[in-house]
């Protein structure tokens, strides 16, 4: 894959990079039996009022079925596509079993039609194979990582991103992995994590260069809080270009923005070791 530019034949494309990865792809159209179409209210919470503000629009989608869990134990899975999915950075996989079903699964870089996976407790280093922590050698790279039992894969998972597991503890009961934030965790050794890197590393060098893009992905715009007047914003107000005036960023509810900690799971500090750096 490359990143490619687009030929500025109008002003709108002056900035505008992709991923080429049409040859990474499988031409093919989705798996039509793992397809759901999910209802779609952008931004607003159960009563129907915003809660995330600057969403909306966008293309129309269908949601891709991915199996996070990879329950079926010792079974090969063979690789028919890698695909891509609108609704996260990471490819798909396209894998189907002995009898013939299929799934959908996070693709890890470098993963190839025809190949074989397989989730065991314990299996071959390879990229793909999904086994428990405590039988993964320390050093390696890691992605769609259990958080508890049975649950399935909750963490690593967007494009590009890696996991490094670091060791087992004494006791045999915990592992400690690197996460990509820097922050090392303790997880339960006995918890599944797949070997690699999440495909499609060179997401985040994208530039999207236009606002009809941003509107295609269902961002509207977002108005800066230096542009408004003073009682809409606490950044409101003043002539001209006029800084905030505020030792600090502030939010449009006047609480603190940018940079202040939002960690609330207290209880759940026992399991990092090293926290991340700020």
């Amino acid at each position: 894959m490359a990143l490619r530019k687009v030929k500025p034949t109008t002003s709108g494309q002056r900035a505008v990079s992709y991923v080429h990865y049409r040859q990474y792809l499988t031409r093919k159209e989705p798996e039509r039996r793992l397809l759901e179409t999910i209802k779609r209210s952008p931004g607003r919470d159960n009563h129907g009022r915003v809660s995330v503000r600057h969403k909306g629009g966008g293309a129309k989608k269908l949601y891709r079925k991915v199996d996070f869990k990879q329950q079926r134990l010792n079974e090969p899975a063979t690789v028919l596509a890698i695909e891509y999915d609108p609704f996260r950075s990471a490819f798909l996989a396209l894998v189907e079993y002995g009898n013939k079903d299929r799934a959908y699964v996070i693709a890890p870089d470098g993963l190839k039609v025809g190949e074989t996976i397989v989730v065991s407790e314990k299996t071959d280093i390879k990229t793909g194979n999904r086994m428990q922590l405590k039988n993964i050698p320390s050093g390696l790279e890691i992605h769609n990582v259990e958080l508890i039992p049975g649950r399935g894969g909750q963490l690593v998972r967007s494009a590009g991103t890696v996991a490094i597991m670091t060791g087992i503890e004494e006791n045999g009961r915990y592992a400690q992995v690197r996460m990509p934030s820097g922050e090392v965790r303790r997880i339960l050794a006995a918890n599944f994590a797949s070997i690699g890197r999440v495909s499609n590393l060179l997401h985040s060098a994208q530039t999207i260069g236009k606002a009809g893009r941003s509107r295609h992905m269902g961002i509207r715009p977002s108005v800066r809080g230096k542009a408004m007047y003073p009682a809409a914003h606490p950044h409101g107000g003043g002539e001209g270009l006029s800084p905030i005036g505020l030792k600090h960023q502030k939010t449009p509810w006047g609480k603190p923005a940018r940079g202040v900690r939002t960690r609330r799971r207290k209880h759940t500090d026992q399991f990092i070791v090293q926290r991340r750096k700020p």
